[in-house]
């Protein structure tokens, strides 16, 4: 039996029953790369032969669009926003993230409840009222931390031109320039990221390294998890080359 671990109770009517799927999220603040290497390393999975789910945040069908309207409007506070977030979670997982665990896939999450847990503590949630709201939530088999500086996060973000208004914490009142606000907003939820890192037992890389670095080091991470569960003992591990993705070909859509 391979029984889920929650960070609460869990989901009350999920059955108890075998999930042979595994679980890995990417996380990180924005500007990291983590759309580089999902990309490659799903390729790297799907030669190796395991089937692969994406997720992402603010992926759901039912309340994807809303949130994104949502923010257009800001007309909403942030406990409202905290809610919305958790709908869309919680919608992905029954529909994506269960059903795909069950049948012995792989789940590669772009960003998944650490994210809420950072951001709405620095909005002034309560860090215990927001560990409480997503306690229906698995507790992932691997997360893969990119980590960066402030200085580096801001020189791969200015060359995007505008700033987004909730990115840079602008709706915190953190400042009135849109670039210092992101500055502070950026080094605070650094911030959680690291204490959470040291909380969960993240694998923590260095989002400053080159980009085919970083994915031969998440490789060997999922290789070492996977050894722990014994799925290297019958197929044999294919390599193939660590090369990015070219501007063509990497995603350009930014999920926040």
């Amino acid at each position: 039996m391979n029984p889920l671990q929650f960070f609460g109770k869990g989901l009350p009517y999920l059955p108890p029953a075998d999930y042979p799927g595994v679980l890995i999220t990417i996380e990180g603040t924005d500007g990291v790369g983590r759309s580089t290497q999902m990309t490659m390393l799903r390729q790297w999975l799907e030669v190796q032969g395991f089937g692969v789910v994406e997720t992402g945040w603010t992926r759901s069908p039912l309340i994807g669009r809303t949130i994104a309207e949502a923010k257009q409007g800001r007309a909403l506070n942030r406990f409202t926003y905290a809610l919305l977030y958790a709908a869309d979670f919680a919608d992905r997982l029954e529909k994506e993230i269960i059903p795909a665990l069950r049948n012995g896939f792989v789940v590669l999450a772009d960003r998944y409840v650490f994210t809420a847990f950072a951001r709405d503590v620095v909005r002034g949630a309560d860090r215990q009222w927001v560990r409480d709201l997503y306690g229906f939530a698995p507790i992932p088999h691997l997360v893969l931390y990119l980590k960066t500086d402030i200085a580096t996060l801001i020189r791969r973000v200015i060359p995007r031109g505008v700033i987004d208004y909730f990115e840079s914490g602008m709706d915190l009142a953190l400042g009135d320039d849109p670039y210092d606000s992101f500055k502070r907003y950026q080094t605070l939820l650094m911030r959680e990221y690291d204490k959470m890192a040291r909380e969960f037992g993240f694998t923590v890389l260095n989002a400053r390294q080159h980009p085919d670095r970083i994915q031969r080091q998440l490789r060997d991470a999922v290789s070492e998890l996977f050894a722990s569960r014994g799925f290297w003992q019958s197929p044999t591990r294919v390599e193939i080359p660590v090369e990015a993705p070219s501007a063509a070909t990497a995603p350009q859509v930014a999920r926040r």
